[in-house]
């Protein structure tokens, strides 16, 4: 396995390409770490200055007197081959190329005189023509996006690895807004060294990260890519997503990030074989993320529906077929206290506790299902609007989700109020959905995976 501890938590850190214009790209990689949490060292390299943001900055590399641990480039094509000659003199194994210009744009003489370098100098790249590497602990932070345009996510178990610089930062901002927390992010471009299968396993034995996300638009070397998933994921989720499955979508792959596609049966079927799971949606991946996040492994795929809301009970049901779970059968010692609590209509799969539902219902009717061995997986619908549920509902969900008996997934619509409460449900490792069809096709991933590795 690839050591890439560097790239994430490297305590010495140089830019090269830090210009005094503001909105060049090396100047904003650099104020990101100045602004920043990061701990370590930063010298901006600039031949052309003495000084950026009252920092000294170095006109090579190889001025800079203390051991650096990794170098970021962001600097005009024509120049990397001289600047990537001074990292290897200055004995620079880690780097992260961000400059583009190589073989997606047709430069193959720039492609093989890099490759020779690294080669040469037995360095690690990530990219070229890439957003570069973040981690949430660490702060190390090379992504050349403005802190203001793009927020960094809090820390958390989520961990993403995707070749697009384009979809890596606009999901890592929506993420961030919905309240994701991440351990680290990877965007790594034309893999021209580093390879989605190296940051993979890499990732695997992250003590941070508990589920891997991947967006790929091909596959650098397919055997590898195999290897390194099957064993990954038999150990943390990995879930996927594959850009450029359609004939035209696979020829923008091309002039993008210079990979090949290949045919999306072909990936369908690798991602099944390697225990990977496929999603068809960017917003479906991360929804999967937070269930296989914050949730218990579940026995099986019986669903019990516990709503407030009779048509949220029937839409729930309809998903849960659809998607090839169960509705659990309630056991007797279930149905016979909530023949007192509830009419007749009510107690049945799903559960309608009626718009006068009171969080002491609710609470009633969640201490008989936790206790039900007929029932794998609660999804708890909970409609904040009606006047008798009260915001102590948050407190009696945390403590039955406490009991680590099942997984409890929560639906719940609405504005700030609902947002309010979600959001306490959710810090307290209780996934929150506005619709149930997101939540039942998270929880058919969560099945899956565990019942395809056979835990």
């Amino acid at each position: 396995m690839r050591n890439l501890d560097n790239f994430f938590s490297a305590k010495n850190v140089a830019i090269i390409g830090v210009s005094r214009d503001t909105r060049k790209v090396g100047h904003v990689i650099f104020r990101n770490f100045v602004d920043g949490e990061y701990k370590g060292s930063v010298f901006p390299v600039n031949p052309n200055a003495e000084m950026i943001l009252n920092k000294k900055a170095y006109k090579s590399v190889l001025n800079i007197h203390e051991e650096i641990d990794l170098a970021i480039v962001a600097v005009p094509p024509v120049f990397v081959p001289k600047v990537l000659d001074e990292c290897g003199k200055k004995k620079i194994k880690d780097i992260v190329m961000v400059t583009s210009g190589f073989k997606e744009a047709g430069n193959m003489a720039l492609e093989k005189k890099t490759q020779q370098l690294i080669k040469k100098y037995k360095m690690q790249m990530v990219g070229p023509n890439c957003l570069g590497t973040f981690d949430a602990y660490t702060k190390l932070d090379s992504l050349f996006l403005p802190r203001y345009r793009l927020q960094r996510p809090k820390e958390g178990g989520i961990s993403f690895v995707c070749q697009s610089g384009a979809v890596g930062s606009s999901i890592l901002d929506l993420a961030t807004k919905d309240g994701y927390g991440f351990a680290k992010f990877v965007s790594y471009g034309n893999a021209m060294d580093i390879d989605e299968a190296d940051v993979i396993e890499y990732f695997g034995n992250d003590d941070k990260t508990k589920v891997i996300c991947l967006y790929v638009e091909g596959v650098v070397d397919g055997k590898k890519f195999m290897d390194v998933a099957k064993k990954v994921s038999k150990k943390k989720p990995i879930i996927a997503i594959k850009g450029g499955k359609t004939t035209e979508g696979a020829k923008a792959t091309i002039s993008h990030t210079g990979s090949l596609a290949g045919a999306a049966e072909i990936y369908s079927g690798v991602f099944k074989q390697a225990g990977i799971i496929e999603v068809n949606s960017l917003q479906d991946m991360f929804e999967t993320a937070k269930m296989l996040e914050k949730c218990m492994q579940p026995r099986g795929k019986r669903t019990l529906v516990i709503t407030n809301g009779g048509g949220y009970g029937i839409l729930s049901t309809d998903a849960i077929i659809k998607e090839g779970l169960s509705m659990a059968e309630l056991g007797k010692e279930t149905k016979k206290p909530m023949k007192k609590l509830l009419p007749q209509i009510a107690q049945t799969n799903p559960i309608d506790l009626l718009g006068d539902a009171s969080t002491e219902r609710y609470k009633t009717v969640l201490d008989l299902a936790m206790k039900d061995k007929n029932i794998d997986i609660i999804l708890l619908i909970i409609l904040y609007q009606t006047p008798l549920v009260t915001t102590d509902i948050v407190d009696t969900v945390v403590e039955m989700n406490d009991l680590k008996k099942k997984p409890i997934v929560v639906v719940s619509a609405g504005g700030e109020f609902t947002e309010v409460l979600k959001n306490s449900l959710e810090a307290n490792n209780i996934p929150n959905y506005t619709f149930p069809e997101n939540a039942v096709r998270a929880i058919k991933n969560l099945v899956d995976y565990y019942g395809r590795n056979g835990k």
